[in-house]
């Protein structure tokens, strides 16, 4: 049996297990009745490396048994692995608004969605879904118009501002408000596992105030760096209208676990893809609580 360990004791993040399948979900997006979920190593038939959840087809993995995984992480989160919609990540803050002419796009027929770190629709029972192996998954819905989001945060993510970015995308082409939009950060590397060097940290000192700097940045060594990507997308999303109330991190680190979560930093690269996906249900209602 394997054993989590925990970054803090926030308990936004919680484990689920259904057929053998374990992922995990959120507080604020469970209880807005929002199909969701992040996948694990565990409950797929992936071999090696890449076992045994992988998600991604670009890992050199066994295409069958990616097919076979997707098929059962769909079934325990509860949509259909034929109509997802896939990211193809490459570290820019370009987002695409996904429509039905886009199910199927990367898992059943070739995407021309490339170049994209951010998805997001207003149409139901079309599944979102963005890659992970350390960067940060952040999680959007908007409860009043009725609208899903995932964006892929990276480091060069984070500073080019993805989640404001995704923000300003769903007000304009949705009309949303952000103190409408609910956020969680989802898992992914935690500071003392997130080394970088001193002109990654510039970068971030460019970007952010004095304060913010040096919450999210602890100096360890002659240009060496620890970063905090959790608070660096919080002061981000505060920024973009996101209130306290609406926003969720996580208190779980992908590089702490190793043997329950794909990390590129713990694996040195030997490793499959962890799958966030969002969808609104199709006969999605608002709820009041969340209105």
């Amino acid at each position: 049996m394997f054993s989590i360990k925990y970054a803090n004791q926030n308990h936004s993040t919680h484990l689920q297990e259904n057929e053998g399948v374990y992922y995990l979900t959120f507080r604020n997006l469970e209880q807005a009745g929002v199909v969701h979920g992040f996948s694990t190593r565990l409950g797929g038939v992936s071999k090696g490396h890449l076992s045994s959840m992988n998600l991604s087809f670009h890992r050199g993995d066994e295409p069958e048994a990616v097919m076979e995984n997707h098929r059962r992480f769909a079934g325990a989160v509860g949509y259909e692995e034929k109509k997802l919609v896939f990211s193809d990540q490459v570290h820019t803050t370009k987002i695409h608004k996904v429509t039905e002419a886009d199910c199927g796009k990367g898992i059943m027929r070739e995407s021309d969605i490339i170049g994209i770190d951010g998805l997001v629709t207003n149409v139901p029972g079309i599944p979102l879904m963005t890659f992970y192996a350390d960067c940060v998954p952040l999680f959007f819905y908007d409860s009043v118009k009725q609208v899903v989001a995932l964006a892929h945060s990276g480091w060069r993510g984070t500073v080019a501002r993805i989640g404001k970015v995704m923000i300003e995308y769903m007000t304009q082409e949705y009309g949303s408000k952000p103190s409408d939009i609910w956020c969680t950060i989802g898992p992914s590397i935690c500071q003392k596992c997130y080394e970088i060097s001193g002109d990654v940290a510039e970068e971030f000192k460019k970007k952010f105030t004095s304060e913010q700097y040096e919450t999210i940045m602890q100096k360890t060594g002659a240009d060496k760096y620890h970063l905090d990507l959790w608070k660096a997308n919080q002061f981000i999303l505060w920024e973009a209208g996101i209130t306290k109330e609406h926003l969720d991190t996580t208190d779980i680190c992908t590089c702490c676990n190793p043997e329950f979560l794909f990390s590129h930093r713990a694996s040195h690269g030997m490793r499959g893809n962890l799958g966030a996906v969002i969808m609104l249900k199709e006969d999605s209602e608002k709820s009041e609580d969340y209105i």
